[in-house]
């Protein structure tokens, strides 16, 4: 195979893309480093340094000597609580088998606490994460100022989760809730629903908006219709979902929370409606493992989140001239039990 001509340097990345294997197999391979390295693997990626004339960089050689092998994690708002109620488990599971995959060991950094009450990176003006060679970031309260900062200072870090930090690029590693919301809403069409209700979460950060995006965009393209408050921009629930649920005949809920969902069923109930027979309900959030009712829901890949987000860091410390990118990982959408054909219903006037 002819390789093309490169204007720059073949990376590790290149090595790693062309032999189908992470870049952190690649690093332990040049180094000599073949524990947990299959022998068929290893000498797939001789093969491909070899095809494409990888040189190591002594300076990046250099660099990676002076590594701790600590990759840091940070969260910005208290780790514990989220990790007993499952929200962050199962990130954390993810991180630690890779980082133990690929011979790292991981700090937990927990005792940062900015004044108003969420984690903070730099404490008394100084970067509390400097002792690991990089740190993942978790939170729905990241702080985009620490974020540029980090940045600015050369620190390596991953985001778990997309994040806008005006004027900076950061590496994130990016459920992709646009994708997995229209095929909630392209699944809702093919049973034939027409006239959709939406619940929109308070929250605002940029996970929601996502969803937002991806089903606004799968409405159009379909040619659907959303006469909802929530698809006007009203957070919550109230009477007035329901009541324009009514008005308008819908047949199909969108909720952006297990909490929202439960609420809708609720009302519907008290008017003598029932879920999926009236109306189907699709949740834009994994639902819990013990919740009492089976919703059709969102699957956040929180494991295979957290294995890339390492993968990518160790990317980042060992080759600092990669720069940041973003990776997408694919969500996918759990059939539950509320959801169903729809049943035509006349609107009320």
């Amino acid at each position: 195979m002819t390789t093309a001509r490169r204007d720059r340097p073949v990376r590790q990345s290149d090595v790693a893309r062309l032999a189908g294997v992470s870049q952190s197999a690649v690093s332990r391979v040049v180094s000599g480093d073949l524990t947990r390295i299959p022998p068929v693997t290893a000498e797939r990626i001789r093969a491909a340094v070899r095809e494409l004339g990888y040189v190591p960089n002594p300076a990046a050689r250099s660099l990676r000597g002076r590594r701790n092998s600590l990759l840091g994690v940070h969260a910005f708002e208290p780790l514990f609580q989220w990790a007993r109620d499952g929200f962050y488990l199962d990130f954390l599971l993810g991180i630690e088998e890779r980082a133990e995959a690929t011979g790292n060991d991981l700090v937990l950094f927990t005792s940062a606490t900015g004044r108003s009450g969420t984690g903070t990176v730099y404490n008394s003006g100084m970067n509390r994460l400097g002792m690991a060679d990089g740190s993942i970031l978790l939170g729905v309260a990241s702080d985009p100022h620490e974020l540029a900062r980090l940045s600015g200072d050369g620190y390596p870090f991953v985001h778990v989760g997309r994040r806008d930090v005006p004027g900076v690029e950061i590496s994130c590693v990016i459920p992709d809730y646009r994708t997995a919301s229209a095929e909630v809403v392209a699944q809702l069409a093919g049973l034939g629903h027409g006239t959709f209700t939406y619940l929109r979460d308070p929250n605002d950060n940029e996970p929601y908006q996502d969803r937002r995006a991806g089903y606004q965009a799968a409405l159009a393209d379909l040619g659907l219709r959303d006469d909802s408050p929530g698809a006007a921009g009203r957070s919550g629930f109230d009477d007035d979902s329901v009541e324009e649920l009514l008005r308008s005949g819908s047949t199909a809920v969108v909720a952006e929370s297990v909490s929202l969902a439960e609420q809708m069923a609720a009302a519907l109930a008290a008017r003598g409606l029932t879920v999926p027979a009236d109306v189907s309900i699709a949740v834009l959030e994994t639902r819990a493992p013990d919740s009492a009712v089976a919703w059709d829901c969102l699957v956040i890949p929180r494991l295979e989140l957290g294995r890339r987000a390492v993968d990518q860091l160790i990317e980042l410390v060992e080759e600092p001239d990669t720069g940041p990118k973003q990776t997408w990982v694919p969500c996918s959408v759990a059939p539950g039990s509320t959801i169903t054909h729809a049943k035509q219903r006349k609107a009320h006037q």
